[in-house]
Order: structure tokens, then C-alpha cells, then sequence
């Protein structure tokens, strides 16, 4: 899971609640801590068992370029609301969630992070038209290796379970397993109190579909190159979810800009925020200097 390093916001950051034709969603809400917001706004969308908090560490430097920057819990995840229904988190239901988000908080550029990355390419192959695209840290198709093998084994873990259970179930995995490998991690307690707050509030059935979806997702890498819309590929050189080298392959299908940023692992936006904050700003310039739009000026 990500782990952020910090829960307090930059100045200029609040949680906030924004309304969309698809219901309501938590989010942090940047901007600019001093002057003027110029720039096109961002979404940033987690991944699985993340939340808008795993976004923290990059959100001041984001927002200090003059933008707006909103992070979101996708439907089920910690402070979002979801149902105990798996067809809600089919990857396209939450793909028509973020379109509803990028109209509601009128966003220009759309980043995926891991898992939010199958969710926003989904949300563009289902008609969404940021001005860019960014898949942090996420793969062609459905998880491969050693983090897939763990996702069998939790949803084995789970298997046969009711769906009254389930809660109780994935509660009894936080404290036997979860919990330990936080601990010799030497994650701090306020942090390891959230992660756990977190793990217990994410819907349950939402947590063991998009686990179910991560594994079976299909690879559309070429009909998201059809959309046309400008990619950017980053990523840490230690990845250990998908390969670097699938992620740097799926780039150039995509024509897509690429970053690996060194010395970051799964989580760049945690391990490596300022280098990752500033890969981000260049693209994101970049695309605005290449398609100049309407600037955004507040908060929806």
C-alpha cells in the first residue's frame, strides 16, 4: 500500500467535497499557497488500498507552478461512500466516475496512479478529453509478478467469505498481517493509525473487485494511442509492481513522454515528491504552452 509520509496539508490545501453527476466525492483541494491560479487545473486519482493522502507530499509544488490541484478518493476508498455492489467497481464505472469528476471540477490534466491508472485510461477510452494524461507508476494490462501473486493470495484469503463478513474479514488481515509489516517498517504511529483508519474504511467489496479487476485488466494501450490525446509515462527506476521495462515499452506505443525517476521505488508522488512534482509541471506547461486553453481561477 502507499504510505505517506506526512497527513499535514501545505498552506493553501483543504478536504473538501466535490459534487458531480455521479454522486459525491473527498478530496484535497489545492492551491496556490501565493498568487494568482493561471494554469489548467489537475486530478489526481490513487491506486488501489491509496487515497488522496498518498498525494500529499507533492501538492504545494504542484500548486505553487499557479494551478489547482485536487486529489480525489475514487468511490469505496477511505472517505468516499460506495456500494456493497462489485458491478460499481467495474474499471468502467469508475472510469465514468473520474469523466464526472473532470467535468464537475473542470480539469485539464488527468493523472493515475497504479491502479488509478487502468481507472483514467478508462475514463478516456470512455470519451473523457483531458488536455494530458499521466499514468504514475501503472502498466499496460493486469498486474504481473510478485504483487499479483499477493493480490491471489489476499482475495484466496477472502474466498467464500459473505459479504457481511467481509469487513470483519479484511479487518482480522489488517491486524495479523498488515499491521506487522507496517510496524517493521518503522512506519510512525500517527501514520500507521491512518493507514489503519484507511484500510477499515475502504468498502469491502470495492476493495476485492478492483483487486479482482487489477488482475484481469485487459491491454488497450493501442486504442488509448488512437485518442490521441498527449501521455505521460513516469515512473520510479525500482518499480516492483509492473516492470519498468512494459511501462517504458507501453510509453512508446503511446508516443508518450517518459520519466524514470531515480532512486523511487512504486510511489514516486511519496519517495522522490519533488523530482516527481517538477516532471509533472514541464509536461503539464508543456502541453498548455503546445494547446493553450482557458485558465482556471478557483475552486468548484
Amino acid at each position: 500500500m502507499s504510505t505517506p509520509v506526512s497527513l499535514e496539508l501545505p498552506e493553501g490545501a483543504r478536504r473538501a467535497t466535490v459534487r458531480s453527476d455521479r454522486g459525491e466525492f473527498a478530496v484535497l483541494d489545492a492551491m496556490p499557497a501565493a498568487g494568482p491560479c493561471e494554469l489548467g487545473t489537475a486530478l489526481l486519482v490513487p491506486g488501489y488500498t491509496g487515497s488522496k493522502e498518498d498525494f500529499i507530499a507533492i501538492l504545494a509544488d504542484l500548486a505553487s507552478a499557479g494551478r489547482r490541484v485536487v486529489a480525489v478518493d475514487m468511490r469505496g476508498q477511505y472517505q468516499t461512500q460506495g456500494p456493497d455492489d462489485p458491478a460499481a467497481y467495474d474499471l468502467a464505472e469508475l472510469g465514468a466516475d473520474i469523466a464526472a469528476l473532470v467535468r464537475a471540477t473542470g480539469a485539464a490534466h488527468l493523472l493515475g496512479h497504479s491502479f488509478g491508472g487502468l481507472v483514467v485510461r478508462e475514463a478516456v477510452l470512455g470519451g473523457c478529453s483531458p488536455a494530458s494524461l499521466t499514468l504514475l507508476s501503472s502498466g499496460p494490462a493486469a498486474l504481473p509478478g510478485q504483487r499479483a501473486e499477493e493480490l491471489h493470495s489476499f482475495l484466496g484469503h477472502l474466498d467464500g467469505t459473505p459479504a457481511d463478513d467481509l469487513g470483519a474479514k479484511i479487518a482480522e488481515l489488517w491486524s495479523v498481517a498488515l499491521r506487522p509489516q507496517a510496524e517493521s517498517a518503522g512506519v510512525p504511529a500517527p501514520i500507521l493509525t491512518f493507514l489503519e483508519q484507511r484500510t477499515l474504511a475502504n468498502n469491502p467489496t470495492g476493495l476485492v473487485t478492483m483487486a479482482a479487476q487489477l488482475l484481469k485488466a485487459e491491454d488497450k494501450t493501442a486504442c488509448l494511442a488512437d485518442r490521441d490525446i498527449p501521455a505521460f509515462v513516469l515512473y520510479g527506476e525500482d518499480d516492483n509492481a509492473w516492470p519498468t521495462s512494459q511501462q517504458a515499452d507501453m510509453a512508446a506505443r503511446l508516443d508518450a513522454e517518459r520519466t524514470c525517476i531515480p532512486g523511487a521505488a512504486h510511489s514516486p508522488n511519496v519517495e522522490a515528491p519533488a523530482t516527481t512534482a517538477h516532471a509533472l509541471t514541464t509536461f503539464w506547461n508543456a502541453v498548455e504552452t503546445a494547446r493553450p486553453g482557458p485558465a482556471e481561477t478557483g475552486r468548484s
